[in-house]
């Protein structure tokens, strides 16, 4: 026999590009704010047979959603489910509540709460804009002032470009003190199931969020939750819309049906995802994602990258590379490395990245992140003290 000589080992690969490409796509982890990663029993959920939405499995279906998604936000109030992203069922909000006529006043600081003022002038409405810098928080007592003879009010709770979560409570209770029949409807859409929410205490009468967000379901459905006493201001055959009359679709949820076909197979992946959301109570489980928050922000910190927004949203961190590193130097490392995050929104998308635990994630995804910060801040070239990162996540873990 004639000896050969072992095969080399391979090489190292050159960067973290190489390293990952072979990742499959459901291994590239999303620690973007939304779309967010998944339960896999969830997924699977999807993989059942066609389900008919008028059949009585498909009544029952609808039915336990909306009663979950009501005990999400404790509160007794009306949830409508569409087939649609958030921003369709904000629009189905602002149509159904708005008479024509109605003034309509914009709170904004930052993109998407942008995006609800833009909304209401393209549909025609009476708008007007109350606004603070980027970054900043809305200031409760100028919004309350420039609500004052408005119908409807436009706000956001948690503003994703900034990671700003305003005060809600105090703006909605400032602004109905001086205008008590003003309707407030809330983008929540970061929010919901993730930071503490308490509409009917802080009056506020509807509530508007999506399935790819905190609820840790794959897009494609939109919610508006309605107090109480706001359903009966509801504006019935509004000429400002009809797959998204939320007054005929309310009406005919409420006895199990739809106007429309829904995506049934996809409410039904929505109602098993909420069993793991209400699993603890609601206030244990703001608690938790208050504190996987405060791990990623802590991890940022530790490598020069502070807050952008000062008082911060659950939902996400948006966090101030240091010089000369921007968002889209770091966001693109991450994604060098198999990982989805974000840079900052235009005009801002190299000012800050952005990383969340908004889905399914737990505190030891919390950590993951914080390592993956200092892999991506090292290979950037960025002085820190290894580790400094993951020891401050779990610090702030508790």
């Amino acid at each position: 026999m004639t000896d050969t000589a072992p095969a080399p080992l391979p090489t190292a690969p050159a960067s973290a590009a190489q390293r990952d490409a072979h990742l499959p796509l459901n291994r590239r982890r999303l620690i973007a704010p939304g779309p967010v990663e998944v339960e896999p029993r969830v997924l699977l959920e999807l993989a059942q047979p066609q389900m008919h939405h008028r059949a009585p499995e498909g009544v029952e279906t609808l039915q336990e959603a909306r009663r979950k998604l009501a005990l999400l936000l404790g509160a007794p109030y009306d949830a409508v489910i569409t087939t649609s992203s958030g921003t369709g069922a904000f629009e189905g909000a602002l149509v159904s509540l708005t008479p024509e006529g109605g003034r309509v006043v914009n709170a904004q600081a930052g993109k998407f709460s942008e995006r609800w003022g833009e909304m209401a002038r393209r549909l025609g409405y009476d708008t007007s804009i109350v606004a603070r810098p980027w970054g900043d928080v809305l200031d409760p007592e100028e919004v309350a002032d420039a609500a004052r003879d408005a119908h409807t009010l436009l706000i956001t709770h948690s503003e994703t470009s900034t990671g700003a979560l305003h005060d809600l409570e105090a703006v909605t209770k400032a602004a109905k003190a001086l205008n008590p029949d003003l309707i407030v409807i809330a983008d929540c859409v970061t929010s919901y199931g993730v930071a503490e929410l308490r509409p009917a205490e802080w009056s506020v009468d509807a509530i508007v969020s999506g399935s790819q967000k905190g609820t840790a379901t794959p897009p494609g459905l939109g919610f508006v939750l309605f107090s109480p006493e706001v359903q009966a201001r509801m504006v019935k055959d509004t000429g400002r819309g009809f797959y998204l009359d939320l007054t005929r679709e309310l009406k005919g949820q409420k006895a199990g049906n739809t106007p429309q076909t829904p995506a049934i197979n996809l409410i039904s992946a929505l109602s098993l995802a909420l069993d793991r959301l209400l699993a603890v109570p609601l206030e244990v489980l703001w608690a938790e994602k208050r504190r996987q928050a405060d791990a990623l922000i802590a991890a940022g910190e530790a490598l020069g990258a502070p807050t952008w927004a000062p008082r911060t949203t659950p939902a996400v961190a948006v966090l101030r590379p240091p010089a000369p590193l921007t968002g889209r130097q770091v966001s693109a490392r991450l994604a060098e490395m198999g990982q989805r995050a974000l840079p900052g929104q235009a005009p801002h998308e190299d000012a800050v990245f952005r990383v969340s635990t908004l889905g399914y994630a737990d505190r030891y995804d919390a950590l993951g992140i914080a390592g993956m910060l200092e892999d991506a801040f090292a290979s950037l070239g960025a002085r820190f003290t290894r580790g400094a990162a993951v020891r401050a996540a779990w610090e702030a873990l508790g």
